[in-house]
């Protein structure tokens, strides 16, 4: 549910987006070096522990809860965008 809340929430906004999924069965849609050389910034919405988080470092990133996309998209997206335009 926050992976499609994020896609249609981000895509509404004007924006290309890829939705990274991990679950028990690992990562889906995984995220590579070539998307991340692409990325203004980063959403991670997780409450446990990611893999590979490290390959965020250096990114413009907002960390929030799997809920708050769900709930609040619109201001999840607002964040990170004021983020990325005045930094």
């Amino acid at each position: 549910m926050a992976a499609e809340a994020l896609e249609i929430t981000g895509k509404s906004r004007g924006h290309e987006i890829k939705v990274e999924t991990q679950g028990s069965m690992g990562a889906e849609n995984e995220i590579t070096a070539e998307d991340l050389a692409r990325a203004d910034g980063v959403i991670i919405a997780a409450d446990v522990a990611i893999n590979n988080k490290e390959r965020f470092d250096g990114m413009l990133k907002l960390e929030c809860s799997v809920a708050d996309p769900i709930k609040f998209g619109e201001a999840v997206f607002e964040a990170i965008e004021q983020e990325i335009n005045h930094g």
